[in-house]
């Protein structure tokens, strides 16, 4: 038998995705998102702004770079991917699983025009991290007076 650790937070996503399902109905614009339905768990994530853009870090540990997926469409970041759960064998016996296993999904759509020809990502030590370039035309600037 394994027993499986209760995460109130699972919870909350399911309750958020059968409201957004409900929902979807009343909005023709909104997106089916065949990720975002099948998803387990969201990875966690910091995201920092500065003037050039934004940098976006994913927790993402015993992961390789093939099982995540990622796009930028319409101003919209998508980060999506699957964690193989442990196997049980016949000699052995879970006892506790924490950690998040199946597919995930998250997505951020930006608050102004970035630059999307420039994104980048690393993958390193467990954390994805993506850096999004403000378009020229939205950086401050200084200007000067005569």
């Amino acid at each position: 038998m394994t027993l499986v650790r209760w995460n109130p937070v699972n919870d909350m996503f399911n309750l958020q995705r059968e409201f957004d399902r409900v929902l979807s109905g009343f909005n023709s614009k909104h997106e089916r998102d065949e990720d975002y339905e099948s998803a387990v768990w969201s990875p966690m994530v910091d995201i920092v702004e500065n003037e050039d853009g934004y940098e976006l870090s994913f927790d993402l540990p015993g992961l390789k770079k093939d099982d995540i997926r990622m796009n930028f469409i319409e101003n919209k970041l998508k980060i999506s991917g699957s964690r193989a759960g442990i196997e049980e064998k016949n000699d052995a016996t879970c006892h506790r699983i924490e950690r998040s296993t199946g597919k995930f999904y998250r997505s951020f759509t930006f608050p102004s025009q970035v630059n999307p020809d420039n994104i980048s990502a690393s993958y390193e030590a467990g954390v994805l991290t993506v850096r999004v370039p403000k378009a020229d035309e939205v950086k401050p600037r200084q200007i000067s007076i005569n």
